[in-house]
């Protein structure tokens, strides 16, 4: 490495290396502005892999004090981490707050009809039409790494509804189909399910390799006559999302 970092922690898993890393910065050892050192370098620096480096830049970037661009590297935009967003994903107003915290880009739309194991995950029948709209899941820009993939599927009635969802990346769909066409949530069914992520596409947008494991979050938005119009399949890899809860009696 062409810097002088402090020795490696003994256990170079991806949270050691991300406190290792934030302490640089914050002590001033990186100032603002300044190039951490390549993926490359790090992972010779800390004897771990690519996979965890990465993980462990996607830590700073979620606490603020970097940005990431391909071809240009990880810079430093802050000696100052922000509050960590750790979504509860238990209410509707924790979607609402996902959405803003959690920037959408868009990779595309059309329509597309459900079958087979698709269909059974979603809870519909088989040979529904649906329009479908994938997206990554940024924080920050879209030269960020992405916190996750996620398909949405809104009634077809609601097509013109994409280009809204392209101008507005920071609000959920079903805000914006409530916005439109005055449908309101009533209740939001959701499972979340350990997952290995097996398409080639979806792995290199996310930037993992076919067969890293995720977290799985399917959701099916009801409204009040206890319809659905709207599901999502969310894919977040394992590394960079995590679901907390508080169970009251």
């Amino acid at each position: 490495m062409n810097t002088t970092l402090e020795p490696a922690p003994q256990k170079a898993n991806f949270s050691n290396i991300a406190r290792h890393l934030t302490d640089a910065i914050t002590s001033g050892h990186f100032a603002v502005g300044a190039l951490l050192p390549t993926e490359l370098e790090l992972c010779r620096h800390y004897g771990t892999s690519r996979h965890t480096v990465r993980a462990a830049l996607a830590e700073l970037q979620q606490l603020g004090l970097v940005s990431r661009r391909k071809n240009v590297g990880t810079r430093v935009v802050s000696m100052k981490p922000r509050p960590s967003f750790r979504p509860s994903l238990a209410s509707v107003d924790d979607l609402v707050q996902f959405g803003a915290e959690h920037l959408r880009a868009v990779q595309s739309i059309e329509q597309e009809t459900v079958t087979g194991e698709l269909a059974k995950e979603l809870g519909c029948g088989d040979g529904t039409p649906w329009l479908r709209i994938s997206s990554l899941r940024m924080v920050g820009d879209e030269g960020a790494m992405p916190i996750g993939w996620t398909d949405v599927y809104v009634d077809p009635r609601y097509a013109e509804i994409g280009d809204l969802v392209r101008a507005s990346p920071d609000t959920l769909i079903s805000s914006l189909i409530e916005e439109r066409y005055d449908r309101h949530i009533a209740e939001i069914h959701q499972d979340v399910r350990a997952f290995t992520i097996t398409d080639g596409v979806m792995a290199g947008r996310l930037q993992v390799e076919v067969g890293a494991s995720a977290l799985k979050i399917v959701r099916r938005y009801l409204d009040a006559e206890g319809e659905v119009f709207e599901m999502s399949v969310s894919v977040h890899p394992a590394d960079r999302f995590s679901v907390s809860m508080r169970l009251r009696r």
